[in-house]
């Protein structure tokens, strides 16, 4: 099992976190929900989304992200946040087994000291005058990468 991690920043909706948790139920990852979220995190609303996953996936809730911190750096982990801001693609970056992919609130990203706290910044390129994807469907495609690169080695 991979020591990769999914964290959410204060996330505002349930159903992508819902898919998110299954998509990191399905690859073994484990998935971190930093508080507050817009939502109750024990809404039906999440599992509804993540349907019998829930109960398959590793979930840990960090009640501020200081004690994220406090435990992400207990731990010896790189924090990698993917940003619209940043200027590295996913698909370049070296990932490692014990990194944290970081993403933002849906409503407005992570707050500038979390960004600029974040051991690397990556982005999925788009094409101009787009502002960003789903989350889930940014998770899926940074956490598919790191993946192929920690875990499905050749």
């Amino acid at each position: 099992m991979t020591r990769l991690r999914i964290a959410l920043y204060q996330p505002d909706i349930a159903g992508n976190t819902g898919t998110i948790l299954r998509l990191a139920a399905c690859l073994g990852l484990s998935v971190d929900i930093i508080e507050p979220a817009g939502f109750d995190t024990s809404d039906r609303n999440l599992k509804r989304a993540g349907l019998d996953y829930i109960a398959a996936a590793t979930l840990t809730r960090h009640v501020t992200f200081a004690h994220f911190e406090d435990w992400r750096r207990s731990e010896g982990r790189r924090l990698v946040l993917a940003s619209t801001k940043a200027a590295v693609p996913y698909t370049r970056f070296a990932f490692r087994d014990g990194d944290i992919l970081l993403f933002g609130r849906e409503s407005a990203g992570v707050p500038e000291a979390v960004h600029e706290g974040a051991d690397a910044r990556i982005l999925i390129p788009m094409q101009p005058g787009q502002r960003s994807l789903n989350v889930a469907v940014s998770a899926a495609m940074i956490a598919g990468e790191a993946m192929r690169q920690v875990v499905w080695r050749d």
